[in-house]
């Protein structure tokens, strides 16, 4: 019997669709994206990752023993105290959204699909009020292609060398963003940036170290080392940031993404979930737990015809299976 049952759930789990949950942190998922594999569309996959962070709560407990057999006239000494296994708890404190990349993952503070923009912010960036150690953006080939940051998304390094080559033979990819800003902003307006300003004085220098304002291109094709710059910051919409002082932009990234037209549309009218098959990526369109199509979920004449035939097939030969070990084992 303990066979049968087997065969039977390995039935149900091998035609088991992906669940796909439609929302992480109150941000909601919908196609292309997906943070259950199989759901959304392939090229996005795994991009997105929903985690949720525990914390640990731990519980020390201590018992007191006390001396009760000491003689008469003979100095006592406080009771020792022993303390017992400490309790550990973990419990779920926060969940949030993360963009993956090779260079590591960044929190996810909106997603617009209207727009087709993802706001993503690095915290382990330098902004207008925290310096912190400089390390590389990177997005993978196929991210730069897909899902590129927004050309109102401007990266501004700090603290460079007069030996940076954007200062000197790659000079023409800084520019000014806008009138109204320049690197004097940011090293007079941040307390971030303050301190080298700080140190070229206590140098003697009235020049202040060397800024440069750029797009995401030049950080793909140069690493921070080779920039020869200590830090970096980003901001996004800056059209929206000419009067604004440094301390109030929007610290972070906009990427904007373009849509694969795969026949989403299609499925989601007929009431399906846009998904792929995880081994193959082709496109699927999940209508239940236990049942999908190649474009739309229904009676139509595009119905999952073959899922329909393939989830028979299996369930035939789970049958089959049943009653050859009931006759050689049973009989």
């Amino acid at each position: 019997m303990s066979l049968i049952f087997f065969l039977v759930l390995f039935f149900f789990h091998s035609h088991s669709l992906p669940v796909c949950r439609n929302s992480c942190a109150n941000i909601e998922i919908d196609y292309p994206f997906g943070i259950d594999d199989g759901c959304g569309a392939p090229l996005f996959r795994n991009m997105l990752n929903c985690s949720t962070t525990f914390t640990p709560l731990t519980t020390p407990t201590t018992t007191t023993t006390t001396n009760t057999t000491a003689p008469v006239l003979t100095p006592t000494f406080a009771s020792p105290t022993i303390a017992s296994p400490t309790t550990t708890v973990t419990t779920p404190s926060a969940t949030a959204l993360f963009f993956q990349t090779p260079s590591g993952s960044y929190k996810v503070e909106s997603i617009d699909y209207a727009s087709k923009t993802v706001t993503i912010y690095d915290p382990s960036m330098s902004t207008c009020t925290i310096l912190q150690p400089h390390h590389d953006f990177l997005l993978s080939d196929l991210q730069s292609a897909l899902i590129p940051p927004s050309p109102d998304t401007v990266f501004a390094l700090v603290n460079c060398s007069i030996d940076s080559p954007v200062l000197n033979h790659y000079k023409s990819l800084c520019f000014n963003f806008s009138s109204d800003h320049s690197c004097d902003d940011l090293y007079n307006s941040c307390t971030s940036f303050k301190i080298f300003n700080l140190f070229y004085f206590l140098l003697s220098n009235d020049t202040p170290p060397a800024c440069c304002f750029t797009s995401y291109a030049t950080l793909k094709f140069m690493s921070m080392n080779i920039l020869d710059c200590t830090h970096y910051t980003s901001f996004y919409d800056v059209d929206k940031l000419k009067d604004e002082k440094p301390l109030d932009w929007s610290y972070g990234m906009k990427l904007s993404y373009s849509l694969p037209d795969t026949g989403c549309d299609r499925c989601r009218r007929s009431g399906g979930t846009c998904g792929f098959d995880v081994e193959t990526e082709g496109m699927l369109c999940i209508c239940s737990p236990t049942l999908n199509s190649t474009r739309q979920c229904g009676d139509g004449p595009v119905a999952g015809k073959a899922g329909e035939g393939l989830v028979f097939l299996h369930l035939s030969l789970t049958i089959v299976f049943v009653y050859v070990y009931v006759f050689i084992f049973m009989s």
